[in-house]
C-alpha cells in the first residue's frame, strides 16, 4: 500500500487545504498526474503524483487543513489487491467474523450480489462551489456574493484575482454612505504572506553563509538581436529581454552546476534538471517563484510562451507542484522599474539566486574609446559551503559572454 502525503510545495510551507479531489476511489494514477488541489497562503495549487497506483482510499476531505507530511489517500500499487469487502464511503475494510450457522443463515437469505459501483470523486458539501479560502475570506470583508462570481481558477474555481474583480467591478456607493474604510483587510491578506516569507528568509540568512559577486553586461548586441527577432515574429511571439536573460543563466549553469541545486543533510545536492524559480510580484502583496522546467532545453519561442503562462498563472492562483517545489536556483529580474542592482536572499535548500537590476543607458569604455551602451547589472548570491566567490565570478564571466552571441541562445 503507498501512502500519497501532502508535498512540501515550497520550503516556507507548513501546511495546506485540500479544496478538490482530482480523482476518486478506483481510479488509476499516473506518474505526474494531477490528483488534489491544495490552497497554500501564496496560491491554489495542483498537486501531482509522483507514484503509480490504483486510489484505494481517499483520507483527507474537502476544506481539510493539513500538516505538510500527512497521508491524504492511499494507493493499491501495481498487482497489489484490495480487500474483499468494501466499506462506506469506498474504503476497504476486512469483513467480520460471523458464527458458523449465523453466517450460513445469512448467505441463503442473502440476495445476489449487486456489481460494484463505480468509483465516485470524493465531492463537496451539497451545492458546494470550489472557492479558495483566501477568496472566500474576501468576499465576506467585502461583503461580495459569490454566487455572481465566474470563476476563472481550475475548474471553475473561484479564486481571490476573481473577487478583487468583482469588488473594483461594482458601481460606487451613494455620497451619503460613502465612507471609506480603512484598509486592514488588505493589509491583513498581505500579512500572512510577508510572514511566511520573512520565516523563509530569515532561516536563509540564519543558516546560509552568502556570498556576493556582480558584473555590469552591456545588452546593445542582445537587444539589436531581439529587435530583428521580433520584426520578423507576430505580435504574440515576440521576444521579452526577460526570457534571453533566463535562458542565458540556464546555459551558463551547465558549465557551473554547483550553483544548480540543494543543500540537504549537511551536503551538497547537485540537480541534473535546470529549473530557475522565477520571482513574481503579486497584484495583492508578497511574492512567488515557481519554476520553469528545464529551461535550458527550450527554445526562446517555446522559454517566452512558458514564462507569459507562469506569470498569469501565479498571479491566479493556479500552479502545479512540481513548479512550486522543483525550482533549482532563483532569477530576480527587477525590469524597467527596479534599482540599478538587486542582492538578492537564497531561498533554501537551493544555494544561489542570480539578480539582475534596471537596463539602462550607462558610459561605455571599450577599445580606447568612450560611448554609451544599454547595461544591466547581473548579480549572484551563493552559498559559501558549495561554491566560493571565484567560481561566482566565472560564472558571471560566463553570462556576459552568452549574452554577447544572443542567436546562440535560440536553439
Amino acid at each position: 500500500m503507498i501512502e500519497f502525503k501532502l508535498p512540501s510545495l515550497g520550503s516556507d510551507m507548513d501546511e495546506g487545504t485540500l479544496l478538490e479531489w482530482k480523482v476518486g476511489v478506483g481510479d488509476t494514477v499516473k506518474k505526474g498526474q494531477v490528483v488534489a488541489i491544495v490552497d497554500t497562503t501564496k496560491a491554489a495549487v495542483d498537486v501531482e503524483s509522483w507514484q503509480e497506483g490504483v486510489v484505494h482510499e481517499l483520507i483527507a476531505e474537502i476544506g481539510q487543513k493539513m500538516p505538510v507530511g500527512a497521508v491524504m489517500a492511499l494507493l493499491l500499487e501495481a498487482g497489489e489487491t484490495a480487500p474483499a469487502k468494501v466499506g462506506a464511503g469506498g474504503t476497504a475494510k476486512p469483513a467480520p467474523a460471523a458464527a458458523p450457522a449465523v453466517a450460513a443463515a445469512a448467505a441463503a437469505a442473502a440476495p445476489a450480489t449487486p456489481p460494484a459501483a463505480a468509483p465516485v470523486v470524493a465531492p463537496a458539501a451539497p451545492g458546494r462551489r470550489m472557492i479558495s479560502p483566501a477568496a472566500r475570506k474576501h468576499a465576506e470583508e467585502k461583503g461580495i456574493d459569490l454566487d455572481g462570481i465566474t470563476g476563472t481558477g481550475p475548474h471553475g474555481a473561484v479564486t481571490l484575482e476573481d473577487v478583487e474583480n468583482a469588488a473594483a467591478a461594482r458601481p460606487a456607493p451613494a455620497v451619503e454612505k460613502a465612507a471609506i474604510k480603512p484598509a486592514e483587510p488588505q493589509a491583513s491578506r498581505a500579512a500572512d504572506m510577508r510572514k511566511t516569507i520573512a520565516a523563509a528568509m530569515s532561516r536563509s540568512k540564519r543558516e546560509i553563509p552568502h556570498y556576493y559577486v556582480s558584473e555590469d553586461i552591456p545588452l546593445a548586441k542582445a537587444l539589436a538581436w531581439l529587435q530583428a527577432a521580433n520584426a520578423q515574429r507576430p505580435m504574440a511571439e515576440r521576444l521579452l529581454p526577460a526570457a534571453l536573460l533566463l535562458k542565458a543563466v540556464a546555459m551558463a549553469l551547465k558549465r557551473y552546476p554547483e550553483l544548480n541545486g540543494y543543500w540537504r543533510d549537511g551536503g551538497f545536492v547537485p540537480v541534473a534538471a535546470i529549473n530557475p524559480g522565477v520571482a513574481i510580484s503579486l497584484r495583492q502583496g508578497g511574492l512567488i517563484a515557481p519554476a520553469l522546467l528545464n529551461a535550458d532545453g527550450k527554445p526562446l519561442t517555446l522559454l517566452m510562451q512558458e514564462l507569459t503562462d507562469l506569470v498569469k498563472r501565479t498571479r491566479a492562483g493556479s500552479l502545479r507542484s512540481s513548479e512550486m517545489n522543483e525550482a533549482t536556483i532563483t532569477v530576480t529580474n527587477l525590469g524597467d522599474q527596479g534599482s540599478q542592482a538587486v542582492f538578492g536572499v537564497i531561498t533554501p535548500p537551493q544555494v544561489a539566486l542570480v539578480g539582475f537590476g534596471r537596463v539602462a543607458e550607462r558610459p561605455w569604455a571599450e577599445n580606447g574609446g568612450l560611448k554609451v551602451l544599454p547595461v544591466v547589472t547581473a548579480s549572484l548570491s551563493a552559498d559559501h559551503r558549495v561554491s566560493d566567490g571565484h567560481r561566482g565570478a566565472l560564472f558571471l564571466l560566463e553570462l556576459n559572454e552568452l549574452l554577447q552571441h544572443p542567436e546562440e541562445l535560440d536553439k
